[in-house]
């Protein structure tokens, strides 16, 4: 007769056995599974459009902790602005979520009756946001005090950044380009300014409209009205050789009763940015009848000023322009807000960016083996991997669950917003990846997470440089790409 015991060691060895079978069947699927993933993918990567372009890749599934595909994932290529997720990341541990941005205003002297005896001082904070809108705020903080004119004048304290206006490496025949905008600590609108013309009688200058108007910068209007059945040939561009604010305008603007304002509008970003903020500070302020006796210069806070109002932004509202939109001075703002609170002021590049190489090294990489120049991917100077890209949406996936959302949330989606908001629609990924490109000339990058059907989540880096033409076809290869690891199934 059996005993208890043996039985019971009996169902332990045919469960066991058992357990191997499924394991090892499970393991077979698995393979099986990522290898048709990578035979596909390969398919693509074989495309003759990589005969003279380089492609890197490195795709990994969160969920289950396992690599799914690499291919010359340590290969060092500019990343463009797949740099700002490099940088989007280190400002969140750095600054943490619940940073803001602040832009404060004092005045000195003192207010009597409907006089303020003193100067206005605008104090930059950094803020890539700062509009008109926000500059129309603090006019009303003015106002709320009863002032009705300003026995001084207006002045900007832009001491907590350094000199520098511009990235190492910045293309100096970017300029005039407004996603090369100069740096301040102290911006608005961008630090640029939208042109806007439409034909006026014929044989007369079309018509030219700032936005917005401002007198900081002069128009020079060489233009000429061309009947409707002519072709619009024109030319909007700002003086940048001689490092001027004049905005030239030249060629044959056709009259029409239908204008169309994106062929129509030209922005161009605006050199002494602070200057510009405080030329238009002056103008809302008249325009609000309040008077200002004197000029404005810059200057730093006096000691004893009287605190009079804010603008704050916070750090989510800065991350979604920065990676929906690429905004590249969102990108070095945030360098420059970790300088500050690192090194102190003037906030310098290179502290900020100091931030990006301790991730780098805390990832177990090493810093030195990539080059670093800007927080924005402007500059030609970077070279990151599609290995290290990687690595970092990694960390902050498994080690930093607490800024994961507000970073996942920072992305363009697939055919709904940002620079992805016409890709990838009515496809499977529609609505899926959630990703940040990089475009330079002959270089596109697309990094970022996608779910599988599996309902994985999967981090990728797709990487291509050195090619000539258009960019439509890298990033359909690189949509493709996408589509294929969201039908990943193991």
């Amino acid at each position: 007769m059996i005993s208890k015991f043996k039985i019971l060691l009996i169902l332990i060895y045919f469960f066991a056995l058992s357990f191997e079978t499924f394991s090892q069947t499970e393991k077979k699927h698995y393979e099986s599974a990522i290898g048709n993933l990578q035979s596909a993918i390969k398919k693509i990567t074989n495309s003759p459009f990589f005969d003279q372009t380089i492609i890197a890749l490195d795709v990994f599934d969160l969920t289950d902790s396992v690599t799914l595909l690499k291919q010359n994932e340590k290969l060092l290529l500019k990343p463009a602005s797949n740099m700002k997720i490099l940088t989007a990341i280190s400002a969140l541990m750095k600054l943490g979520k619940n940073f803001e941005f602040k832009t404060d205003l004092y005045h000195t002297g003192v207010i009597e009756g409907e006089t303020l005896y003193g100067n206005l001082f605008a104090v930059g904070g950094f803020d890539p946001e700062f509009s008109t809108d926000d500059l129309d705020s603090l006019v009303r903080g003015v106002q709320s005090l009863g002032i009705k004119e300003i026995k001084g004048g207006v002045y900007a304290d832009v001491s907590m950044k350094d000199t520098l206006y511009w990235g190492k490496g910045w293309m100096w025949d970017d300029d005039p380009d407004p996603g090369e905008p100069y740096l301040s600590a102290l911006n608005i609108n961008g630090n640029s300014i939208k042109v806007f013309i439409e034909g006026g009688e014929v044989g007369s200058p079309a018509k030219v409209t700032l936005i917005p108007e401002t007198d900081f910068v002069k128009v020079e209007n060489h233009t000429i009205t061309v009947p409707e059945s002519s072709s619009d040939n024109f030319t909007i561009t700002r003086d940048w050789v001689n490092r001027t604010n004049t905005i030239i305008i030249d060629g044959e603007v056709r009259k029409s009763a239908y204008i169309d304002s994106s062929a129509n509008t030209e922005e161009l970003n605006i050199i002494y940015p602070e200057k510009y903020f405080l030329t238009l500070f002056k103008e809302h302020l008249e325009n609000a009848g309040i008077k200002v006796d004197d000029g404005i210069d810059l200057q730093k806070l006096k000691e004893n000023s009287v605190y009079l109002a804010s603008i704050d932004r916070d750090i989510d509202t800065v991350l979604l322009d920065l990676n929906k939109e690429t905004d590249n001075l969102n990108a070095e703002m945030l360098v420059y807000a970790i300088a500050l609170k690192d090194s102190g002021a003037p906030a310098i590049a290179d502290n900020g960016l100091a931030a990006v190489k301790e991730l780098i090294d805390s990832l177990n990489l090493n810093s030195d083996d990539y080059f670093i120049a800007d927080g924005s991917g402007v500059s030609h100077y970077n070279l990151v991997s599609a290995q290290l890209l990687l690595e970092v949406m990694k960390y902050i996936y498994y080690d930093r669950k607490d800024l994961f959302d507000t970073f996942y949330n920072s992305l363009a989606i697939a055919g709904v917003d940002g620079t992805l908001k016409k890709r990838m629609k009515i496809s499977p990924v529609e609505g899926n990846v959630h990703g940040k490109t990089g475009t330079l000339k002959g270089v596109s990058n697309l990094s970022g997470y996608v779910t599988s059907k599996n309902s994985h989540l999967l981090a990728f880096s797709i990487l291509m440089q050195n090619f000539v033409g258009k960019y439509s076809c890298a990033r359909n290869l690189q949509d493709k790409i996408c589509i294929l690891l969201s039908e990943y199934d193991k």
